[in-house]
Formats: structure tokens, C-alpha cells, sequence
């Protein structure tokens, strides 16, 4: 008998699991947050939207009878993380937390290491031209620096105006091709990139086109475990 599975997903790494899962015949429900309007579609049941914190992710679980709760989700989703091991901890379902390593830094990688996103916005140097790869709910800090033009990179339109002097937005998917982001980033004339080390493939070759064409990254830093 297979088992009745949440995975808490919304990386290309829970979308691989989830199909694995499924061709070994488990039930399986993938949970998205539902911040891209148009997500990529998941072998087996997909769940749009939040549960309310742990207590509301608990009562789903056990209202829906489940016999596994697995947490991909990405590495600094640490909210969401949080409320998966606590509903763990409440409903005594097996549990497995799954995040992706960390990307290391090369020998001819340019990174300044910061700890959050207003380190990060404050050690841009004046008048930069600044590659921001955040998500559209990480950009409003950098907002503050009007000296610097930022081509904001996101999946879908904001739903808010972007406070921002001067910006580009880029209604794109990072490409999986390093020779592909390099275009885009000489296109644009970038000076630096803004991201966090999310690890994983997916997002991987804008460090890739950074390092063959000797820009500097901002690399925000997880948190410690």
C-alpha cells in the first residue's frame, strides 16, 4: 500500500520528488504558496494557497489522513519550515525536511558575502547597475537606493508599484543555460548581481555567467539551522 504524502513544495527539486513518488504509487499532494500565478504543473494532487500556520498545516494533516509530510521547500522559506516541524511535533507524522546544498564559491567567483537583504542593498556600490534575483517580495528594501538602477527580474507582474527611481523590470525565468543569462546581463550592462544562495540547478547559471564575465555577486547567506 502506498502512502498518503503532503510535500511542501514550490522548488524544481519538490516537483522531481513528487514524480518519483507518484510512479511508486503513493498519493501524493504537492503544497504551493500560490505566488506564481502560472506554476509549472506537479505529478500528482497540487494544493494552492496556506494553512494558517502549524496549527492550521496540523489539522490538514490529519483531516486528510496523512502518512508522510515532506518539506522541500527553498532554503529560505524559514516560516514555512518552522510551522512543518512543529506540525510534525503535533500530529506525530513522519517528517523529512529536504533542503538542497548551499552553492560553494569558486576560485574565480567574485562574492561578497552579506547576512540579509539590507546588508545587501547597503553595500551596492553608487551608481551600479544591479541585477536584482530575489523574487518580488524580497525587492522593497532596495528601493532606498536611489543612485543605483536596478533590473528587477521576476516571474510574474507585482501586484503593487514598485517604488523604485530607476529599474527595469524582466518578466522572465532564469535560464538554465550560463551562456544565455551572460547575454542577458551584457544586454542590460550589469555591474553586480543581488541573489541569495538558494543553491540547487535551477537558478545556478547566473553564478555560472557572473563568473565567466568577472561580475561581482552579492550573495545573501542562509541563515544557520
Amino acid at each position: 500500500m502506498g502512502e498518503r504524502i503532503l510535500i511542501l513544495g514550490g522548488t524544481k527539486e519538490a516537483a522531481e520528488l513528487a514524480a518519483l513518488l507518484v510512479s511508486e504509487k503513493h498519493d501524493v499532494t504537492t503544497s504551493l504558496a500560490g505566488r506564481t500565478k502560472e506554476p509549472k504543473p506537479v505529478k500528482g494532487k497540487t494544493r494552492i494557497g496556506g494553512f494558517g500556520g502549524a496549527d492550521g498545516l496540523a489539522k490538514w494533516i490529519a483531516e486528510n489522513e496523512i502518512d508522510r509530510l515532506i518539506d522541500a521547500t527553498h532554503p529560505f522559506a524559514e516560516n514555512i519550515s518552522q510551522n512543518a516541524r512543529l506540525a510534525a511535533r503535533k500530529t506525530g507524522v513522519k517528517f523529512e525536511a529536504r533542503q538542497r546544498p548551499a552553492w560553494a564559491i569558486q576560485s574565480d567567483d567574485n562574492w561578497e558575502l552579506v547576512a540579509n537583504l539590507e546588508t545587501a542593498m547597503q553595500v551596492i556600490p553608487k551608481n551600479a547597475r544591479v541585477l536584482l534575483a530575489l523574487g518580488s517580495q524580497h525587492i522593497k528594501p532596495f528601493a532606498d537606493r536611489q543612485d543605483v538602477h536596478f533590473v528587477i527580474r521576476m516571474i510574474d507582474p507585482p501586484a503593487e508599484y514598485l517604488p523604485f527611481k530607476s529599474y527595469t523590470e524582466l518578466f522572465q525565468r532564469p535560464s538554465p543555460e550560463w551562456q544565455v543569462e551572460a547575454e542577458m546581463l551584457k544586454e542590460h550592462n550589469i555591474t553586480h548581481i543581488v541573489c541569495r544562495n538558494s543553491g540547487g540547478r535551477g537558478a545556478y547559471a547566473k553564478i555560472e555567467a557572473a563568473r565567466n564575465l568577472g561580475l561581482p555577486v552579492i550573495m545573501i547567506e542562509r541563515l544557520t539551522p
